[in-house]
């Protein structure tokens, strides 16, 4: 393996030596692209296909130019890390853009009867089955948020109760969620005074850091 990845970064470092658009570096991009094809991540999901679509495209404007993203630097991982974290990212994009089309193609709030003959209103997002295995991306977002190097996470809290903080907020959002109903509950506030917080301190925040690492939120 490690034969093999010095043997791309050999193509790599060629490759960019020619001018962008050359035959010659075509023919080296392609040879790359064949050889890392078979090795990198799969997975049967129907979205699957366009990601990978997108992977490669990164990979050949990025890869020697840094032209929509950072330059590929191969002092941070092998070609095939580099774009198996690029491809996980575009996943987990369609993943939640996927998700949040099903909460958008059923009524806002259900009425559901109870046995008791009394109906109780259902939030359907809180329904969606939750993610079985955390990808990636998620990984990332959790250990950032977890070690908050500079505390700004800890310290960005609703007024009188610093237990309720952005720091909590992103853990317990992050898939699979807590529901809103459910925080509402644990920290005796009420789901607007929650989501309102979220929404205006620490989703832009959350998006920051996203964006710091070349991810779409």
């Amino acid at each position: 393996m490690v034969l093999f990845d010095e043997q791309l970064r050999r193509l790599v470092t060629e490759a960019c030596g020619h001018k962008p658009g050359s035959p010659q570096r075509q023919k080296l991009l392609t040879q790359v692209i064949r050889l890392t094809a078979s090795r990198l991540w799969r997975e049967t999901t129907p979205y699957y296909q366009d990601a990978l679509q997108q992977t490669w495209l990164y990979f050949c404007r990025n890869v020697c130019e840094g032209l929509t993203g950072q330059i590929y630097d191969p002092n941070y991982g092998s070609v095939i890390t580099w774009l198996n974290a690029y491809l996980r990212r575009r996943l987990q994009d369609f993943y939640l853009n996927q998700n949040r089309e099903q909460a958008t193609t059923v009524p806002q709030r259900i009425r559901q009867s109870t046995s008791g003959g009394i109906s109780e209103a259902i939030d359907p997002i809180d329904n969606l089955p939750a993610s079985p295995q955390a990808p990636p991306i998620l990984e990332d977002l959790e250990m950032w948020a977890q070690t908050d190097s500079n505390g700004e996470l800890r310290g960005i809290y609703i007024k009188g109760r610093p237990d309720v903080n952005c720091q909590v907020l992103i853990l317990k959002r992050l898939p699979p969620e807590v529901s809103w109903r459910e925080l509402s509950e644990e920290f005796g506030l009420s789901i607007p005074t929650l989501s309102s917080f979220y929404q205006r301190q620490c989703l832009p925040r959350l998006r920051k850091f996203a964006e710091l690492e070349g991810w779409k939120l």
